[in-house]
């Protein structure tokens, strides 16, 4: 399935400093992970050749290689588990997320590929579901929870992962009512730089994104033009280029369900959110920065990719195939996964 050949010249900005490579015509590569049953909403790409995917049933595959041959790196244990999020430093430190309420939310550990895992942290209070997680760089990093006594919880590493505080939540607005986390991409909470961090929220009467410029201690609310008023509604994935330009995709997850005005953008670190002129036309749960740019971006979800040369104004879909979550790298390798085991990357 070949993206439009905008993506060369916008996406790819990059390229152009590349004269053998900056007329090829880039598309989705569907790569064979060797399982079909699993779907990996969790993804951290490290390079063009190095990513690692999280998701149901305790999974867990690297590539070294671009995608050629996977290796099965799953937590032993784990197989009652859902991934929903992970992290990764390079081929052998990353940090992984299983999601549910009380224990089935926890944190693996691993500094040796996969070859061993540490459960650094288990979940035991029965109020607590864990959603997403992020680092500020290798040493610190927070997960977070949907709201326990009226507000989000916020989880806090200093040690790359390897032990995890609960912060006091004296900083925190309160939640409305219904309001939650969507463990749809590991993109509902996202950093920049080394203190900012972004919490993306729905499923209340308002879809809003909180922003922690300390790195989780107090926050700020502000609410996103993007659908809301139900549970299956509300900003799902973020992604920030630099502390101040983001944007904000999501809609209502259901597939009966019309999706209008389901992303929005920001130039001001989230204080204030604006409507894309021109939407995805449908529900995206997955939204990164394409390397180098500083306008173009791709969104990607169960009905396809869709990409934004304008820095998130309008969107058109390039792609019609089903991916859940999309992470980008400095040298140009883009990855996206989803159901039946999809995990693929953008060839050019």
């Amino acid at each position: 399935m070949a993206l439009a050949a905008a993506v060369c010249a916008a996406a790819l900005a990059a390229l152009t400093a590349v004269p053998a490579q900056a007329h090829q015509r880039p598309q989705w590569d569907v790569k064979d992970t060797g399982v079909s049953e699993v779907r990996f909403r969790g993804l951290a790409a490290v390079s063009r050749h190095t990513a690692w995917v999280a998701g149901t049933r305790g999974t867990v595959l690297r590539t070294t290689d671009g995608g050629r041959t996977w290796r099965d790196v799953s937590p032993p244990g784990a197989g009652d588990l859902e991934f929903r999020d992970i992290e990764a430093f390079d081929a052998r430190r990353a940090v992984a997320l299983s999601i549910g309420e009380g224990e089935a939310s926890r944190v693996y550990r691993t500094e040796d590929g996969g070859a061993t895992w540490t459960e650094s942290f288990r979940n035991t209070d029965v109020r607590a579901f864990y959603d997403c997680l992020t680092f500020f760089d290798r040493r610190h990093g927070l997960a977070m929870s949907d709201p326990v006594d009226g507000k989000f919880r916020i989880l806090s590493t200093s040690d790359g992962g390897r032990s995890w505080q609960v912060l006091p939540d004296a900083g925190m607005p309160a939640a409305q009512a219904g309001e939650a986390g969507f463990a749809a991409s590991g993109q509902c909470l996202v950093s920049a730089g080394p203190r900012d961090v972004w919490l993306a929220t729905g499923g209340a009467a308002r879809a809003r994104v909180l922003h922690s410029a300390d790195r989780g201690l107090t926050w700020t609310a502000t609410d996103a033009p993007v659908p809301a008023g139900d549970p299956a509604r509300g900003v799902f994935a973020l992604a920030f280029r630099d502390r101040a330009h983001g944007l904000a995709v999501g809609g209502d997850y259901r597939p009966d369900q019309a999706s209008p005005r389901a992303a929005a953008r920001t130039a001001d670190a989230g204080r204030t959110w604006r409507p894309a002129d021109r939407p995805p036309p449908a529900y995206r749960s997955g939204v990164a920065w394409l390397p180098h740019s500083r306008t173009a971006a791709l969104a990607v979800g169960p009905t396809g990719t869709d990409l934004t040369t304008d820095g998130g104004r309008t969107w058109r879909t390039v792609d019609t195939g089903s991916y859940d979550t999309v992470d980008c790298t400095p040298d140009l390798g883009c990855w996206a996964a989803g159901e039946q085991g999809r995990v693929a990357r953008l060839e050019r």
